[in-house]
């Protein structure tokens, strides 16, 4: 994966890292989020504890959408 550097005050980074770490998550990770937020209209999507400290852990195939994942699934599961 790609880096990118980003350069911001040192209160800034250090109440990013705060955040993560509140959300059991990593500031890339935050950054990303935020970025998809972005593109979704900038709507705040509120996440569950669950769902927070889950985001992350798992890499999706380049290519495919979580809508295709999940009708995969499906299909898989139930051979429709």
């Amino acid at each position: 994966m790609p880096k990118l550097t980003l350069s911001a005050d040192s209160e800034i980074i250090d109440l990013a890292k705060k955040l993560a770490r509140k959300r059991g998550t990593s500031v890339s990770n935050m950054f990303s989020q935020y970025v998809r937020s972005m593109e979704s209209g900038g709507r705040r999507v509120s996440l569950t504890p669950l769902t927070r400290r889950a985001s992350g852990l798992i890499r999706l195939p380049h290519g495919k959408s979580d809508r295709q994942l999940i009708q995969e699934a499906i299909t898989a599961r139930h051979g429709r």
